[in-house]
């Protein structure tokens, strides 16, 4: 039994070493594989790294020169820029582009250019159609004198009223552009005396309520700068006609106004029958659109088709003062 002991204590360091060994085997056999993995991790860490940094490169690159701008930019105490905002108007049409009313309802005439209005002169009524002309600011002042001669114009063909034909008709010689906004020039004072300037008118109208209407007509040319004035008969069934020309008498007149040269453009009609006019000049006044009506013209029509539309539906008394 000693001898087994024996033997079995001095086996057992052997069994120890061999596992032992064993172990320190399998032991090195795993760090010896291990050991390329761990070369590899660590180089794929380094390459991950040089990744990084060529890619933060430009990136802190831009920002130095981001910053390196931004030092030589002005500085805004408030960090805004404002920008001045100016209105964009639309230029408009010239005064003689505007004084020639279009005609929507075909009718004789001749049209003449005299010095300071120019007239549509229809033969068969030995009337004008329509005289139109732009009185400025500066038009109001002169002193050319009034003549007071009536004279037929040279520039019409065919037949056309005389003196004689007012004489003792009842009615004055009225002008239609008035010689009081010719004072400027001889010339057009003395051609504002024309018959093509004239018509048959009412006494009490004439010397009423249409010379009322020229003298505010001369304030609005001071106020605004300048005015377009169109204006001329209206004829209706039968008509009276006077002289041995038989002249006829129109049964109404009108004004159409227009002010364009203004920050806000505007424009005004007035209708008068050819009789007694005493009452306050806002009660003749009327939208161009009817007057347009009325007359079977188209004025001012060069103007913008949507400022034409607005300026010319609407009675506004008190942009005129009236």
């Amino acid at each position: 039994m000693a001898v087994a002991r024996n033997e079995a204590a001095c086996s057992l360091p052997s069994r120890t070493i061999a596992l032992f060994r064993r172990q320190f085997a399998g032991a090195a056999v795993f760090s010896s594989e291990s050991a390329p993995k761990k070369k590899k991790a660590q180089k794929h860490s380094q390459i991950g790294c040089i990744i990084t940094i060529l890619v933060l490169i430009p990136v802190f690159y831009g920002l130095y020169l981001y910053f390196q701008q931004s030092e030589t930019l002005p500085s805004f105490p408030d960090k805004t820029v404002k920008i001045p905002t100016t209105s964009i108007r639309r230029p408009i049409p010239t005064a003689e582009e505007l004084t020639i009313p279009r005609m929507i309802i075909p009718r004789k005439e001749q049209i003449i250019h005299h010095t300071g209005y120019s007239v549509s002169y229809n033969e068969n009524l030995r009337l004008p159609n329509w005289v139109a002309y732009e009185l400025t600011r500066q038009e109001t002042q002169g002193n050319a004198k009034r003549t007071d001669r009536f004279i037929t114009d040279p520039s019409v063909k065919g037949i056309i009223a005389t003196n004689a034909d007012y004489a003792r008709s009842g009615y004055d010689k009225g002008h239609m552009a008035p010689a009081a906004d010719m004072k400027w020039s001889n010339t057009a004072m003395k051609e504002s005396f024309y018959f093509s300037n004239m018509c048959p008118q009412h006494p009490e109208l004439n010397r009423r309520k249409w010379k009322d209407l020229e003298e505010k007509i001369r304030d609005w040319a001071i106020t605004d700068s300048a005015i377009i004035i169109i204006c001329g008969p209206i004829i209706e069934k039968t008509p009276q006609k006077i002289g041995k020309n038989k002249v006829t008498v129109p049964q109404k007149f009108f004004k159409v106004i227009l002010s364009p040269f203004t920050t806000s453009p505007k424009a005004i009609g007035f209708l008068f029958k050819n009789g007694r006019s005493v009452s306050p000049l806002a009660t003749y006044a009327v939208s161009v659109d009817s007057i347009e009506t009325l007359t079977g013209m188209d004025f001012f029509a060069p103007l913008p088709d949507d400022l034409e539309n607005k300026i010319e539906s609407q009675v506004n008394c008190d942009q005129w003062g009236l």
